[in-house]
């Protein structure tokens, strides 16, 4: 893959990234990457940005020394009609890290993250060519707010946590097998040893209007699909979505988890500050982002940086 880098030490091998695509995920973004830092993480993370991505944020990753990487925007040639979720027609560019062969390990992030433990060890998983092509979370398929256009079968019987504390993982980073449930990957967090073999598997699939017109969520659709049984699945407390402690709460410890995925709107920084007491965080995780983000609007400020993200 041809792409600009910025910022990026020549010896860095691993990192940690995250596409950008607009502003409008920019305070994740900046939260995201202090969340790292603040748990002495010691790997940096790269921002994937595409040509939609504007100069005022490009500035603001300057300012603040965040490396990044051009990545060009990835569509299929066809697909299904994303109207009910405009979100999924920029997650296909989510798979651009796949072709990243300057890096041997990369973890890909979504940017409604937030990082409340280190979690290095996963850029040390062991990962092949057969079984393990990537590793990931599970998807959760109860879809509890009833979704109307989610797929039938996402019910709370197919879903891989129902059964979760019954499986046997091989190791502490390890969750229900692949093949668990649906077998459906969540795409916030993929881990991934770039290769050119497993990028051109990728992009065949997108170019193929027979795959793509069926994947009801763009990129972790394919990966499941394209990978079936081939990834690694991992631990939830890697990619604790927020809704788990509403669906699932037997598995919910929060001393355990490392990462809480704020899926679904609204986002954290979409409350502001005055409303945050009255407003009805039914999943109580919100209040560890504006913890972090408070801290780093604190550290900024002190430091010069107002630019308002």
């Amino acid at each position: 893959m041809v792409i600009t880098t910025s910022n990026i030490p020549f010896e860095a091998k691993r990192v940690w990234t995250t596409l950008i695509t607009n502003t409008a995920y920019l305070p994740g973004l900046l939260a995201l990457d202090f969340s790292l830092k603040k748990v002495n993480s010691a790997y940096s993370l790269v921002a994937l940005y595409t040509d939609t991505f504007s100069k005022e944020g490009h500035a603001a990753l300057d300012c603040r020394g965040i490396p990044k990487i051009y990545v060009p925007y990835l569509l299929p040639t066809s697909h299904k009609d994303y109207s009910n979720d405009i979100r999924f027609y920029d997650c296909w560019s989510k798979l651009q890290p796949f072709g990243l062969t300057q890096f041997e390990r990369i973890v890909q992030l979504d940017s409604d993250m937030i990082v409340l433990k280190n979690m290095d060890e996963l850029m040390d998983l062991p990962l092949n060519e057969t079984d393990r092509l990537f590793a990931a979370t599970h998807a959760c398929v109860c879809n509890p707010y009833n979704k109307a256009h989610y797929p039938k079968d996402w019910v709370r019987d197919n879903c891989a946590y129902t059964n979760y504390n019954q499986c046997n993982p091989e190791g502490d980073y390890a969750g229900p097998d692949s093949t668990q449930g649906l077998g459906i990957c969540n795409g916030g967090l993929q881990v991934v040893a770039p290769s050119q073999k497993l990028h051109q598997s990728i992009l065949a699939a997108i170019s193929s209007p027979s795959q793509t017109d069926a994947y009801d969520f763009a990129d972790q659709s394919l990966l499941s699909d394209v990978f079936n049984g081939k990834w690694l699945a991992l631990s939830y407390k890697y990619n604790a979505l927020k809704t788990l402690k509403l669906t699932h709460e037997d598995i919910w410890k929060e001393d355990e988890i490392k990462n809480i995925h704020y899926i679904i709107s609204p986002k954290p920084w979409d409350v502001v500050p005055e409303l945050r007491e009255i407003f009805n965080d039914e999943t109580d995780t919100f209040k560890y982002w504006w913890r972090i983000n408070d801290e780093r609007l604190r550290n900024e400020h002190k430091r010069g940086v107002n630019d308002g993200f």
